[in-house]
C-alpha cells in the first residue's frame, strides 16, 4: 500500500497552549512546538504536511471567516492528501465541525477533527494521544472497496469518534468531552480502532466536492425559558435584517400557549422569517405533534429540526441562507438531512 498523505491544518485551542510563566494563563503557541511535544508523530509512517492559522487562535474567537479558511485549505488541496486532520479548541469545535460538514458538499475522503482539553506540552496530556490516533483514523481505508474507513466530517476525543454534525461538547473538565446522544459513535478507541462500520456515512461515489462558501450570518438563537415576556421575545424576533431563528424549546419540541406567544411567532413568519423547532434536551427529538403545545407551534409555522444539535441546526440555516436561493427552499432543506445531520420521524 502506498504511504498515506495527511494534511493538518492547525487553527490553534489547548492542544498546542503554553503557559505564560508570569500570568499562568494559556495562549496558543506555534505549530512546531506542538510537532516538538509529540516525537511518536515521526513512528507513524506516513507523509505529514501541516498549515497553520496565522496567528493561532483561541477557538473562543473562531468565526466563519475562519471555517472558509479551513474549507479553503482543504478544497485546494483536496487531491493531494488522502485525508485530513484539523486541531482545534473544544469550546467552538462542534460548531466548526457542523459549518464544515455543510460546507465540504460531496466529501469522500475523512476531515477528522481533534483537540485536546490539557495543553500538549504538560506532562499529562490527552493531546498526544488525540493527535496520533486523528492521524491513524485518517489514513485508514475501507478493505471492501480501499477507499477511505471515514468520508465525513468526524470528531475524534478521547475513546470515541463521532459524526462531525451530531456531536455538543459535553464536559468542560473530562477527556470524552464530547457526546452524541441521537446518533452512535462512529468508532470506539480502546487498545485497537473498533470502527462501527454500519454508522459510517458512504456517500454516492462519483461525486467532486463542492465548497459552499458563502455563509449567512442572519441567524439568531433563542432559548425559551419561564418568565419569557412577549416584550423581549417580540424584541429578539424584530433583529433587523434577521433571517432565521434556532427555537430551543422544551422537551418534545413544547412551547407557551399564550396567545401573545404564538402571535408574535406567527407575526414573524408571516414576516418571511424563518424559524425552526429544535429541542433543549441533550437526549431526544422534537415531536412536534406529541403535545397540543408543540402542535401549535407547526400550525403557526415552524418547522420541526428533529433531533440536530444546536450546533447543526444553527449551521445549517447560515449554509442555506448562504446560498441566496429563495426562502422556500431553505425550508425544504431545513427539513430533510443533508450530511446526516438528523433523523426526520
Amino acid at each position: 500500500m502506498k504511504q498515506p498523505r495527511i494534511l493538518i491544518i492547525y487553527t490553534g485551542g489547548t492542544i498546542g497552549m503554553i503557559e505564560d510563566p508570569v500570568t499562568k494563563t494559556l495562549a496558543p503557541f506555534d505549530f512546531t512546538h506542538l510537532m516538538e511535544n509529540v516525537p511518536k508523530v515521526k513512528m507513524l509512517d506516513y507523509h505529514i504536511d501541516n498549515i497553520s492559522f496565522n496567528p493561532p487562535i483561541d477557538s473562543s474567537d473562531m468565526n466563519i471567516f475562519h471555517w472558509q479558511e479551513m474549507a479553503r485549505t482543504i478544497d485546494i488541496n483536496y487531491d493531494k492528501y488522502d485525508g485530513f486532520v484539523v486541531l482545534h479548541g473544544t469550546d467552538t469545535m462542534a460548531y466548526t465541525s457542523s459549518a464544515l460538514s455543510f460546507m465540504l458538499e460531496g466529501l469522500m475522503k475523512p476531515v477528522i477533527i481533534t483537540g485536546s482539553q490539557l495543553p500538549i506540552g504538560e506532562v499529562r496530556t490527552d493531546g498526544e494521544e488525540n493527535l496520533i490516533t486523528a492521524l491513524q483514523i485518517a489514513a485508514a481505508r475501507d478493505a471492501s472497496d480501499g477507499g477511505p474507513m471515514v468520508r465525513e466530517v468526524a470528531i475524534l476525543f478521547e475513546n470515541y469518534l463521532w459524526r462531525g454534525c451530531r456531536a455538543s461538547k459535553r464536559s468542560a473538565d473530562n477527556f470524552n468531552a464530547f457526546v452524541s446522544n441521537n446518533y452512535p459513535r462512529l468508532a470506539h478507541i480502546g487498545l485497537g480502532i473498533d470502527f462501527n462500520v454500519e454508522a459510517l456515512a458512504r456517500p454516492m461515489t462519483g461525486k467532486k466536492l463542492c465548497v459552499q462558501y458563502n455563509l449567512d450570518r442572519s441567524i439568531t438563537i433563542i432559548d425559551l425559558f419561564p418568565g419569557l415576556c412577549e416584550t423581549t421575545l417580540r424584541h429578539l424576533l424584530h433583529t433587523p435584517g434577521i433571517k432565521g431563528v434556532v427555537m430551543r424549546t422544551y422537551g418534545a419540541g413544547n412551547a407557551p400557549t399564550a396567545p401573545w406567544f404564538l402571535d408574535a411567532v406567527r407575526d414573524a413568519i408571516d414576516r418571511g422569517i424563518v424559524i425552526l423547532n429544535v429541542t433543549q434536551c441533550v437526549d431526544g427529538s422534537v415531536r412536534a405533534n406529541r403535545y397540543v403545545s408543540g402542535d401549535m407551534l407547526t400550525a403557526a409555522g415552524v418547522l420541526s429540526g428533529y433531533d440536530m444539535t444546536l450546533e447543526a441546526a444553527t449551521t445549517k440555516m447560515m449554509v442555506l441562507f448562504g446560498r441566496g436561493t429563495a426562502t422556500r427552499d431553505v425550508v425544504v432543506n431545513l427539513s430533510r438531512p443533508i450530511c446526516g445531520e438528523m433523523t426526520v420521524l
